[in-house]
């Protein structure tokens, strides 16, 4: 009987180790990665609604050109920008255009991070409630 309750907790210290623990560490990451575009159209949409408050129809700019090299870079007309609309798609927008798009995409980027933070937490549930057998099977008392 003994060795039979071993199988059991290396079976389940297994699947919390080669399942439940990489899916919940990519869960994390997805969310972070949706956060970081959350951010970008936050900025997007208040450096939108300064260059409209303060009419500025042209500016200079540092532009990362990668690995943390940057080059000046002057726009002489920032009334038109580009969009990324989604699926590599890059759409030339006037400023109002751009911030009448800006609220549904932050709305579905605050669903997105909604949904990845209910799938973290099933699965920091699904790891206590295996963690909670292994306890009973070592006969342990709670925590």
């Amino acid at each position: 009987m003994d060795r039979l309750r071993e199988e059991k907790i290396q079976k389940f210290e297994e699947f919390v180790d080669r399942r439940l623990k990489p899916d919940l560490v990519r869960a994390i990451a997805e969310r972070d990665k949706v956060f970081e575009q959350q951010k970008v159209f936050s900025d997007l949409r208040k450096n939108l609604e300064n260059l409209e408050k303060n009419s500025i129809t042209s500016l200079r700019s540092m532009v990362n050109l990668g690995s943390e090299v940057y080059a000046q870079a002057e726009v002489p007309d920032t009334r038109h920008i580009f969009v990324d609309v989604g699926l590599g798609f890059h759409v030339e927008l006037t400023w109002s255009e751009a911030l009448k798009i800006i609220p549904a995409r932050e709305e579905r980027l605050a669903r997105q991070i909604e949904e990845y933070t209910r799938l973290i937490a099933q699965i920091k549930a699904q790891i206590k409630m295996v963690s909670q057998g292994i306890r009973e099977l070592l006969q342990l008392p709670e925590e």
